[in-house]
């Protein structure tokens, strides 16, 4: 039975669908704000995530690219803006499809289960875990919680971004052209200046100042290195 995590900010929306999908033979929950719906992803690994862009608390397209940075889930973007831009933003994001409200149940239906059909055939899933160790650092992404050697890390959002974003390769050197389109976002690929910035912050929070742990190749770009590696 597949699961579907449906988050959206309409109650009376998310019981349609959740009567509707239930009826259709999907296993369904559901959350109302972006927060609530990224800790439901993370505890709960559903198969497929429904998403609404216009929450109240956070962009749609923000918790579609927090759900990116640890899991591979399909994600189907529900939105009453139906704009070329914002489509392509969405799946720029991450998003594996768009619907545009009003949507017929049939429809939404049809959608899911030729996410999970890709899912599958491509090897894809909720595998990803809501916790990145590496070394003495971990990372909860859910939650934005950071720990190094047993203690708090106090992380910006974008220092936190970035490290979880070599913790998902760690030992493999990232562009900066990667880093930065993952972390910053679409546009961005030639602000070298903020990866230098960022890199220097993190490493005087993580006591690394000589780069033994977050490493730079001069011509390349970042990666993290466990201790002993």
């Amino acid at each position: 039975m597949p699961r579907v995590l449906i988050i959206d900010d309409d109650p009376d929306l998310r019981n349609v669908c959740a009567v509707g999908l239930t009826a259709l033979g999907h296993e369904v929950w559901s959350a109302g704000t972006g927060a609530s719906g990224l800790a439901e992803a993370a505890i709960r690994t559903p198969d497929v995530v429904v998403l609404d862009l216009g929450l109240p608390d956070l962009d749609g397209l923000e918790v579609c690219r927090r759900i990116r940075s640890w899991s591979s889930v399909p994600v189907v973007v529900l939105s009453a803006d139906g704009t070329e831009d914002r489509k392509v933003d969405a799946l720029d994001g991450g998003a594996d499809d768009y619907i545009t409200k009003p949507f017929g149940m049939r429809e939404l239906n049809a959608r899911l289960n030729v996410a999970l059909r890709h899912s599958i055939a491509s090897g894809r899933g909720a595998d990803g875990s809501a916790e990145l160790t590496v070394g003495p650092l971990t990372l909860d992404v859910a939650r934005y919680q950071a720990t190094y050697d047993g203690e708090p890390l106090d992380l910006a959002p974008k220092e936190f971004e970035f490290l979880a974003f070599l913790a998902q390769n760690a030992g493999k050197v990232c562009t900066r052209r990667m880093i930065l389109e993952n972390v910053w976002g679409p546009g961005y690929g030639k602000e070298v200046q903020y990866l230098k910035v960022y890199a220097y912050r993190i490493r005087r929070k993580l006591r690394d100042e000589t780069g033994r742990f977050l490493q730079s190749d001069p011509a390349v770009g970042y990666r993290l290195v466990p201790p002993g590696d």
